[in-house]
């Protein structure tokens, strides 16, 4: 799915995606990765939904976040909350969404000026 230009092309902001893989402002990933508004994307270790660690979570933690919205693939999966307590503790939310929804949404708190991490697991990669 193609996406519409906004007024926030200066962030990196979800231009297309499909079941192999994501554009971030027009530049192709078909590998798991983290996206934040104001850094360029970078790799993220886990290949699969079940490689998910406590330490992956806490890579996030140190960026800070408001609000991490975690893209599962083609299905919605949910995160057991123990991997997850780093972030929760710290009352930042962590949502699991399919990855097609969690590029939508990330875009939409991204316009909303929100503190976003967008952390997308790509399993073909």
């Amino acid at each position: 799915m193609k996406l519409h230009s906004t007024p926030t092309q200066h962030y990196q902001t979800v231009t297309a995606y499909d079941e192999a893989g994501v554009e971030i402002n027009a530049v192709r990933f078909a590998h798991s990765l983290i996206v934040l508004p104001e850094v360029a994307p970078a790799a993220w270790p886990p290949r699969s939904f079940d490689e998910l660690t406590a330490e992956h979570f806490a890579q996030i933690d140190a960026m800070s976040p408001d609000v991490v919205i975690l893209g599962t693939g083609a299905r919605q999966r949910f995160v057991h909350p123990r991997l997850t307590n780093v972030l929760t503790s710290r009352r930042i939310g962590v949502e699991c969404m399919d990855s097609r929804a969690a590029c939508r949404t990330y875009n939409i708190l991204m316009a909303e000026g929100r503190k976003v991490v967008l952390a997308l697991i790509f399993e073909n990669a």
